[in-house]
Protein backbone atom coordinates (compact mmCIF):
# COMPACT_ATOMS: atom_id res chain seq x y z
CA UNK A 1 0.00 0.00 0.00
CA UNK A 2 1.64 3.36 -0.77
CA UNK A 3 2.51 5.76 1.91
CA UNK A 4 1.73 9.96 1.39
CA UNK A 5 3.35 12.31 3.61
CA UNK A 6 1.96 15.41 3.70
CA UNK A 7 1.90 18.54 6.13
CA UNK A 8 -0.49 21.49 6.99
CA UNK A 9 0.11 24.48 7.94
CA UNK A 10 -1.81 28.26 7.73
CA UNK A 11 -2.31 31.48 10.21
CA UNK A 12 -2.76 30.90 13.75
CA UNK A 13 -6.86 29.87 14.37
CA UNK A 14 -7.26 29.02 9.99
CA UNK A 15 -8.58 25.42 12.15
CA UNK A 16 -5.03 23.02 11.18
CA UNK A 17 -5.84 20.90 14.10
CA UNK A 18 -9.59 20.74 13.54
CA UNK A 19 -8.80 19.62 9.67
CA UNK A 20 -6.66 16.72 10.66
CA UNK A 21 -9.11 15.95 13.69
CA UNK A 22 -11.99 15.79 11.00
CA UNK A 23 -9.89 13.48 8.73
CA UNK A 24 -9.26 10.78 11.28
CA UNK A 25 -12.75 11.45 12.79
CA UNK A 26 -15.13 10.86 9.78
CA UNK A 27 -12.25 8.59 8.19
CA UNK A 28 -13.19 6.12 11.35
CA UNK A 29 -9.52 6.47 12.37
CA UNK A 30 -10.05 7.10 15.81
CA UNK A 31 -10.52 4.04 18.70
CA UNK A 32 -13.32 4.05 20.80
CA UNK A 33 -11.27 5.32 24.10
CA UNK A 34 -9.85 8.50 22.53
CA UNK A 35 -13.35 9.58 20.88
CA UNK A 36 -14.29 9.00 24.71
CA UNK A 37 -11.32 10.54 26.54
CA UNK A 38 -12.06 13.60 23.90
CA UNK A 39 -15.33 14.12 24.27
CA UNK A 40 -14.60 14.10 27.90
CA UNK A 41 -11.50 16.96 27.42
CA UNK A 42 -13.84 19.01 25.52
CA UNK A 43 -16.01 19.90 27.77
CA UNK A 44 -13.35 21.82 29.36
CA UNK A 45 -12.42 23.95 26.41
CA UNK A 46 -15.96 25.61 26.22
CA UNK A 47 -16.72 25.30 22.57
CA UNK A 48 -19.96 24.63 20.94
CA UNK A 49 -19.55 20.74 19.73
CA UNK A 50 -19.98 17.64 21.41
CA UNK A 51 -16.01 16.76 20.77
CA UNK A 52 -12.98 19.35 19.86
CA UNK A 53 -11.47 17.41 17.31
CA UNK A 54 -8.03 19.84 17.53
CA UNK A 55 -7.28 17.87 20.62
CA UNK A 56 -6.18 14.83 18.43
CA UNK A 57 -3.04 17.12 17.87
CA UNK A 58 -2.53 19.89 20.13
CA UNK A 59 -1.32 16.96 22.46
CA UNK A 60 0.64 19.01 24.67
CA UNK A 61 -1.38 20.70 28.01
CA UNK A 62 0.68 24.31 27.15
CA UNK A 63 -0.48 24.36 23.82
CA UNK A 64 -4.24 23.65 24.83
CA UNK A 65 -3.86 26.58 27.41
CA UNK A 66 -3.07 28.59 25.12
CA UNK A 67 -5.20 27.31 21.76
CA UNK A 68 -2.48 27.43 19.44
CA UNK A 69 0.35 24.30 17.81
CA UNK A 70 3.48 25.17 19.14
CA UNK A 71 5.69 21.40 17.60
CA UNK A 72 5.14 19.34 14.69
CA UNK A 73 2.55 16.79 15.79
CA UNK A 74 3.19 13.72 13.55
CA UNK A 75 0.10 11.44 13.35
CA UNK A 76 -0.52 8.24 11.21
CA UNK A 77 -3.42 7.07 9.61
CA UNK A 78 -4.83 4.93 6.78
CA UNK A 79 -7.61 4.21 4.19
CA UNK A 80 -8.59 0.90 2.49
CA UNK A 81 -6.64 2.97 -0.56
CA UNK A 82 -3.44 4.77 1.65
CA UNK A 83 -1.48 5.41 4.32
CA UNK A 84 -1.00 8.23 5.57
CA UNK A 85 1.48 10.55 7.89
CA UNK A 86 0.41 14.17 8.64
CA UNK A 87 2.48 16.92 10.03
CA UNK A 88 0.89 19.48 11.73
CA UNK A 89 3.33 22.62 11.90
CA UNK A 90 2.68 25.55 13.70
CA UNK A 91 1.09 29.06 12.04
CA UNK A 92 3.60 31.62 14.23
CA UNK A 93 6.42 33.00 12.53
CA UNK A 94 8.70 32.57 15.18
CA UNK A 95 8.10 28.85 14.42
CA UNK A 96 9.31 28.44 11.22
CA UNK A 97 11.95 25.87 11.98
CA UNK A 98 9.15 23.56 13.08
CA UNK A 99 7.13 23.92 9.72
CA UNK A 100 11.27 23.37 8.17
CA UNK A 101 11.80 20.43 9.36
CA UNK A 102 7.70 18.75 9.04
CA UNK A 103 8.14 19.87 5.47
CA UNK A 104 11.15 18.56 4.55
CA UNK A 105 10.10 14.83 3.51
CA UNK A 106 6.61 16.33 2.66
CA UNK A 107 4.83 14.85 -1.20
CA UNK A 108 2.18 17.17 -0.36
CA UNK A 109 1.37 20.44 1.50
CA UNK A 110 -2.06 21.44 2.56
CA UNK A 111 -1.80 25.20 2.53
CA UNK A 112 -5.38 26.46 4.70
CA UNK A 113 -6.80 30.00 4.24
CA UNK A 114 -9.46 31.29 6.34
CA UNK A 115 -12.48 32.07 3.36
CA UNK A 116 -12.98 35.30 5.43
CA UNK A 117 -9.25 36.84 5.73
CA UNK A 118 -8.30 35.73 2.13
CA UNK A 119 -4.47 35.27 1.36
CA UNK A 120 -2.19 36.81 4.17
CA UNK A 121 1.25 37.28 4.88
CA UNK A 122 1.71 33.62 6.59
CA UNK A 123 0.04 31.83 3.29
CA UNK A 124 3.10 33.41 1.39
CA UNK A 125 5.57 32.33 4.03
CA UNK A 126 4.13 28.88 4.03
CA UNK A 127 3.81 28.43 0.19
CA UNK A 128 7.49 30.15 -0.23
CA UNK A 129 8.91 27.55 2.20
CA UNK A 130 6.75 24.84 -0.10
CA UNK A 131 8.56 25.93 -3.38
CA UNK A 132 12.05 26.00 -1.55
CA UNK A 133 11.53 22.59 -0.37
CA UNK A 134 10.51 21.35 -3.52
CA UNK A 135 7.40 19.95 -2.49
CA UNK A 136 5.44 17.93 -5.38
CA UNK A 137 1.88 18.49 -4.65
CA UNK A 138 0.43 21.72 -3.09
CA UNK A 139 -3.29 21.80 -2.00
CA UNK A 140 -4.82 25.20 -1.03
CA UNK A 141 -7.60 24.38 1.58
CA UNK A 142 -10.10 27.36 1.89
CA UNK A 143 -11.16 26.87 4.79
CA UNK A 144 -14.35 28.17 7.20
CA UNK A 145 -16.67 28.34 4.06
CA UNK A 146 -19.61 28.12 6.79
CA UNK A 147 -18.57 31.64 8.11
CA UNK A 148 -18.94 32.93 4.06
CA UNK A 149 -22.12 31.26 3.44
CA UNK A 150 -20.60 28.79 0.73
CA UNK A 151 -20.12 31.21 -1.17
CA UNK A 152 -18.21 30.92 -4.50
CA UNK A 153 -17.66 34.29 -5.02
CA UNK A 154 -15.45 34.34 -2.01
CA UNK A 155 -13.31 31.00 -3.52
CA UNK A 156 -12.96 32.01 -6.96
CA UNK A 157 -11.30 35.46 -5.51
CA UNK A 158 -8.95 33.44 -3.05
CA UNK A 159 -8.36 31.34 -5.96
CA UNK A 160 -7.50 33.97 -8.79
CA UNK A 161 -5.38 35.88 -5.84
CA UNK A 162 -3.43 32.79 -5.00
CA UNK A 163 -2.20 31.83 -8.61
CA UNK A 164 -1.11 35.52 -8.85
CA UNK A 165 1.13 35.40 -6.30
CA UNK A 166 2.23 31.89 -7.05
CA UNK A 167 3.72 32.52 -10.20
CA UNK A 168 7.31 33.26 -9.48
CA UNK A 169 7.33 30.30 -6.84
CA UNK A 170 7.32 27.65 -9.64
CA UNK A 171 5.14 25.27 -7.11
CA UNK A 172 4.77 21.85 -9.40
CA UNK A 173 0.83 21.66 -9.10
CA UNK A 174 -1.57 23.61 -7.42
CA UNK A 175 -5.36 22.33 -6.34
CA UNK A 176 -8.15 24.55 -4.39
CA UNK A 177 -10.54 22.98 -2.68
CA UNK A 178 -13.36 24.76 -0.28
CA UNK A 179 -14.34 23.39 2.96
CA UNK A 180 -15.62 23.62 6.58
CA UNK A 181 -13.32 21.40 9.29
CA UNK A 182 -15.45 22.26 11.93
CA UNK A 183 -18.78 21.88 10.16
CA UNK A 184 -17.31 18.76 8.12
CA UNK A 185 -18.38 20.37 4.68
CA UNK A 186 -15.94 18.85 2.10
CA UNK A 187 -13.12 17.29 4.11
CA UNK A 188 -13.77 13.48 4.19
CA UNK A 189 -17.03 13.45 2.16
CA UNK A 190 -18.59 15.92 -0.59
CA UNK A 191 -20.73 18.22 0.83
CA UNK A 192 -23.93 19.50 -0.38
CA UNK A 193 -23.80 23.34 1.06
CA UNK A 194 -21.17 23.51 -1.80
CA UNK A 195 -23.58 22.43 -4.93
CA UNK A 196 -20.89 24.66 -7.61
CA UNK A 197 -18.05 22.74 -6.35
CA UNK A 198 -17.47 19.18 -8.52
CA UNK A 199 -14.58 18.33 -7.64
CA UNK A 200 -12.83 15.59 -4.70
CA UNK A 201 -13.19 16.01 -1.07
CA UNK A 202 -9.99 16.64 0.69
CA UNK A 203 -9.38 13.08 1.70
CA UNK A 204 -11.02 11.73 -1.80
CA UNK A 205 -7.97 14.07 -3.59
CA UNK A 206 -5.35 12.53 -0.68
CA UNK A 207 -5.99 9.10 -1.56
CA UNK A 208 -6.45 9.59 -5.85
CA UNK A 209 -3.20 12.10 -6.20
CA UNK A 210 -0.32 10.53 -7.85
CA UNK A 211 2.99 10.47 -5.56
CA UNK A 212 5.58 11.52 -7.86
CA UNK A 213 8.89 10.58 -7.92
CA UNK A 214 10.09 13.66 -9.35
CA UNK A 215 11.62 14.37 -6.04
CA UNK A 216 13.79 11.45 -6.72
CA UNK A 217 16.09 10.84 -9.73
CA UNK A 218 17.04 7.62 -11.49
CA UNK A 219 20.12 7.73 -10.36
CA UNK A 220 21.35 4.77 -7.33
CA UNK A 221 22.02 5.72 -3.84
CA UNK A 222 22.69 3.90 -0.93
CA UNK A 223 24.29 4.94 1.83
CA UNK A 224 26.06 2.37 4.64
CA UNK A 225 24.07 2.89 8.38
CA UNK A 226 25.62 -0.60 9.86
CA UNK A 227 28.53 -2.82 9.12
CA UNK A 228 27.59 -6.22 10.17
CA UNK A 229 30.46 -8.80 10.96
CA UNK A 230 28.95 -11.24 13.39
CA UNK A 231 32.57 -13.19 13.57
CA UNK A 232 30.59 -16.53 14.90
CA UNK A 233 32.14 -20.06 13.84
CA UNK A 234 29.30 -20.44 11.21
CA UNK A 235 29.61 -16.93 9.68
CA UNK A 236 33.06 -16.38 10.15
CA UNK A 237 33.92 -14.41 7.19
CA UNK A 238 30.59 -12.57 7.08
CA UNK A 239 30.72 -9.11 6.10
CA UNK A 240 27.41 -7.33 5.12
CA UNK A 241 26.72 -3.39 4.78
CA UNK A 242 23.22 -2.51 6.03
CA UNK A 243 21.15 0.59 4.65
CA UNK A 244 17.94 1.84 2.80
CA UNK A 245 18.50 2.27 -0.71
CA UNK A 246 17.58 6.05 -0.88
CA UNK A 247 16.59 5.68 -4.64
CA UNK A 248 17.15 4.04 -8.08
CA UNK A 249 17.99 0.07 -7.80
CA UNK A 250 20.92 -2.46 -6.89
CA UNK A 251 20.85 -5.86 -8.77
CA UNK A 252 23.56 -8.85 -7.94
CA UNK A 253 26.81 -8.55 -10.05
CA UNK A 254 26.64 -4.48 -10.44
CA UNK A 255 29.80 -3.09 -10.42
CA UNK A 256 29.84 0.24 -8.12
CA UNK A 257 32.12 2.62 -6.72
CA UNK A 258 32.89 3.31 -2.98
CA UNK A 259 32.71 7.23 -2.11
CA UNK A 260 34.13 9.11 -1.22
CA UNK A 261 36.94 6.86 -1.38
CA UNK A 262 36.46 5.97 -5.06
CA UNK A 263 37.30 2.68 -4.59
CA UNK A 264 35.57 0.35 -7.52
CA UNK A 265 34.12 -3.13 -6.97
CA UNK A 266 31.51 -5.15 -7.70
CA UNK A 267 28.11 -6.82 -5.68
CA UNK A 268 28.44 -10.01 -4.87
CA UNK A 269 25.05 -10.45 -2.97
CA UNK A 270 22.13 -8.61 -1.77
CA UNK A 271 19.96 -9.62 2.07
CA UNK A 272 16.29 -8.88 2.54
CA UNK A 273 15.47 -10.15 6.11
CA UNK A 274 17.97 -12.49 5.88
CA UNK A 275 16.76 -13.99 2.54
CA UNK A 276 19.68 -13.19 -0.69
CA UNK A 277 17.49 -11.37 -3.76
CA UNK A 278 18.75 -10.63 -6.94
CA UNK A 279 17.54 -6.76 -6.68
CA UNK A 280 16.58 -3.79 -4.16
CA UNK A 281 14.67 -1.30 -5.23
CA UNK A 282 14.04 2.68 -3.74
CA UNK A 283 13.07 2.60 0.56
CA UNK A 284 14.36 -1.52 0.58
CA UNK A 285 16.33 -1.85 3.85
CA UNK A 286 19.14 -4.16 2.72
CA UNK A 287 22.36 -5.96 2.97
CA UNK A 288 25.04 -5.42 0.46
CA UNK A 289 28.21 -7.79 0.11
CA UNK A 290 30.93 -6.74 -1.87
CA UNK A 291 33.34 -8.82 -3.81
CA UNK A 292 36.26 -7.60 -2.11
CA UNK A 293 37.34 -6.66 0.84
CA UNK A 294 37.35 -3.32 1.00
CA UNK A 295 38.01 -0.34 3.80
CA UNK A 296 34.05 0.82 3.90
CA UNK A 297 33.03 2.83 7.10
CA UNK A 298 29.45 3.92 8.38
CA UNK A 299 28.18 6.93 5.98
CA UNK A 300 30.32 5.72 3.53
CA UNK A 301 28.15 6.06 -0.07
CA UNK A 302 27.21 2.86 -2.24
CA UNK A 303 26.93 4.01 -5.97
CA UNK A 304 26.78 2.58 -10.11
CA UNK A 305 30.10 3.23 -11.41
CA UNK A 306 28.27 4.91 -14.32
CA UNK A 307 25.16 7.10 -12.17
CA UNK A 308 28.50 8.94 -10.14
CA UNK A 309 26.95 12.40 -7.20
CA UNK A 310 29.72 14.70 -6.50
CA UNK A 311 32.17 14.16 -3.89
CA UNK A 312 33.49 17.63 -3.25
CA UNK A 313 34.29 19.63 0.01
CA UNK A 314 32.67 22.05 -0.83
CA UNK A 315 28.95 23.01 -1.66
CA UNK A 316 26.49 26.01 -2.02
CA UNK A 317 23.73 25.42 0.27
CA UNK A 318 20.40 26.69 1.54
CA UNK A 319 20.30 26.90 5.67
CA UNK A 320 17.41 27.34 7.89
CA UNK A 321 18.75 28.68 10.85
CA UNK A 322 17.55 26.72 13.76
CA UNK A 323 19.16 27.50 17.16
CA UNK A 324 18.25 30.36 19.83
CA UNK A 325 22.02 31.58 19.74
CA UNK A 326 22.60 33.56 16.69
CA UNK A 327 25.34 31.97 14.48
CA UNK A 328 29.05 33.27 15.59
CA UNK A 329 32.06 33.80 12.36
CA UNK A 330 34.31 30.90 12.14
CA UNK A 331 31.41 28.54 14.56
CA UNK A 332 32.80 24.89 13.91
CA UNK A 333 29.90 22.43 13.03
CA UNK A 334 29.48 18.46 12.72
CA UNK A 335 27.45 18.38 9.65
CA UNK A 336 25.19 15.02 8.89
CA UNK A 337 23.91 13.24 5.70
CA UNK A 338 21.84 11.14 6.53
CA UNK A 339 25.10 8.90 8.16
CA UNK A 340 27.49 10.30 6.94
CA UNK A 341 29.04 12.82 9.90
CA UNK A 342 32.23 15.14 9.55
CA UNK A 343 33.25 18.52 10.38
CA UNK A 344 32.26 22.05 8.70
CA UNK A 345 32.43 25.43 8.55
CA UNK A 346 30.28 27.69 6.88
CA UNK A 347 32.51 29.50 4.52
CA UNK A 348 30.28 32.44 3.42
CA UNK A 349 26.89 33.59 3.83
CA UNK A 350 25.77 35.04 0.17
CA UNK A 351 22.66 36.36 0.98
CA UNK A 352 19.39 35.88 2.95
CA UNK A 353 15.93 34.86 1.30
CA UNK A 354 12.91 37.22 2.29
CA UNK A 355 10.03 34.32 3.26
CA UNK A 356 7.42 36.82 2.63
CA UNK A 357 8.50 38.37 -0.89
CA UNK A 358 10.73 35.52 -1.97
CA UNK A 359 13.41 37.66 -2.96
CA UNK A 360 17.17 37.80 -1.83
CA UNK A 361 18.51 40.01 0.27
CA UNK A 362 22.36 40.88 1.25
CA UNK A 363 23.46 39.13 3.83
CA UNK A 364 25.14 41.34 6.91
CA UNK A 365 26.69 38.71 8.30
CA UNK A 366 24.21 37.33 10.69
CA UNK A 367 22.09 34.35 11.24
CA UNK A 368 19.44 34.30 13.70
CA UNK A 369 16.45 32.11 14.93
CA UNK A 370 14.41 30.92 11.44
CA UNK A 371 16.51 32.93 9.31
CA UNK A 372 16.86 31.33 5.76
CA UNK A 373 20.17 31.90 4.28
CA UNK A 374 22.35 30.85 0.88
CA UNK A 375 25.79 29.59 2.05
CA UNK A 376 28.94 28.09 1.05
CA UNK A 377 29.84 25.28 3.55
CA UNK A 378 33.38 23.81 3.56
CA UNK A 379 34.10 20.48 4.94
CA UNK A 380 36.60 18.47 6.53
CA UNK A 381 36.13 15.38 4.22
CA UNK A 382 34.50 15.18 1.14
CA UNK A 383 31.17 14.28 0.81
CA UNK A 384 28.88 12.68 -1.57
CA UNK A 385 25.56 14.50 -2.84
CA UNK A 386 23.51 15.70 -5.57
CA UNK A 387 21.50 18.76 -5.27
CA UNK A 388 18.05 18.54 -3.32
CA UNK A 389 15.65 19.34 -6.40
CA UNK A 390 17.17 16.27 -8.12
CA UNK A 391 17.15 13.87 -4.95
CA UNK A 392 16.22 14.88 -1.89
CA UNK A 393 17.32 11.66 0.07
CA UNK A 394 20.71 12.65 -0.43
CA UNK A 395 20.55 16.89 -0.88
CA UNK A 396 19.59 17.31 2.83
CA UNK A 397 21.67 17.64 5.95
CA UNK A 398 21.71 18.89 9.12
CA UNK A 399 24.12 21.21 11.33
CA UNK A 400 25.04 20.51 14.43
CA UNK A 401 27.13 22.39 17.13
CA UNK A 402 29.89 20.77 17.96
CA UNK A 403 30.30 21.96 21.49
CA UNK A 404 26.71 21.31 22.65
CA UNK A 405 26.17 18.52 20.41
CA UNK A 406 22.65 20.80 19.45
CA UNK A 407 20.64 20.75 15.86
CA UNK A 408 21.26 24.36 15.06
CA UNK A 409 20.60 24.04 11.43
CA UNK A 410 18.86 22.33 8.47
CA UNK A 411 19.71 22.87 4.73
CA UNK A 412 19.10 21.49 1.34
CA UNK A 413 22.33 21.47 -1.15
CA UNK A 414 21.72 23.99 -4.27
Amino acid sequence: MELLRFFTAGNVDDGKSTLIGRLLYDSKSISTDIIETLTRQSKTTGINTEIDLALLTDGLRAEREQGITIDVAYKYFSTAKRKFIIADTPGHIQYTRNMFTGASNADLAIILVDARNGITDQTKRHSILSSILGIPHVVVCINKMDLVSYSETVFKKIEEEYRKFAVPLNLKEITFIPASALAGDNVVNSSENIPWYKGLSLLQFLEEVTITNDKQTDASRFQVQYIIRPQTDELHDYRGYAGKVLSGSYQKGQHIVVLPSGIETEIEKIEKYQQEIAQAGIEDSIVIHLKDDVDISRGSTIVPSNQLPKTEKEMNATICWMDNASYQPGQKFIIQQNSFRTKAVIKEIAGKIDIHSFSRQESDGTMRLNDICKVLIKTAESISFDSYSENRASGAFILINENTNNTVAAGTID
